[in-house]
């Protein structure tokens, strides 16, 4: 059993940062989806990968997944640096373009 653990993005529907700040600890398939020949809907016998942890910190992620004997894999997060301003400086006269 392998998991990943990584810092959830906001959605594009998020505005803010809930549900943002954590660590998430999530398997990954043990084996490919199959195609049911009857609905042809997708299924899969493997429900580890319906369970997903949530954890304050990195490190309690990891070390639960060592103190259960699970295989991770760590994600680390990629911060962009945004320019705060306010939405007047978007109509500013001088403001260069």
């Amino acid at each position: 059993m392998q998991a990943r653990i990584y810092r959830p993005t906001r959605t594009a529907m998020q505005s803010g940062q809930a549900k943002t700040k954590g660590w998430v600890v999530r398997f990954e398939p043990k084996a490919a989806r199959r195609i049911d020949p009857l609905m042809g809907w997708t299924s899969s016998s493997d429900t580890d990968q319906q369970v997903t942890m949530r954890f304050p910190t990195r490190e309690a992620a990891v070390a639960y997944c060592e103190k259960h004997g699970i295989e991770y894999q760590v994600q680390e997060p990629r911060r962009r640096k945004f320019k705060t301003k306010s939405y007047s400086d978007n109509f500013r006269y001088d403001a260069v373009r």
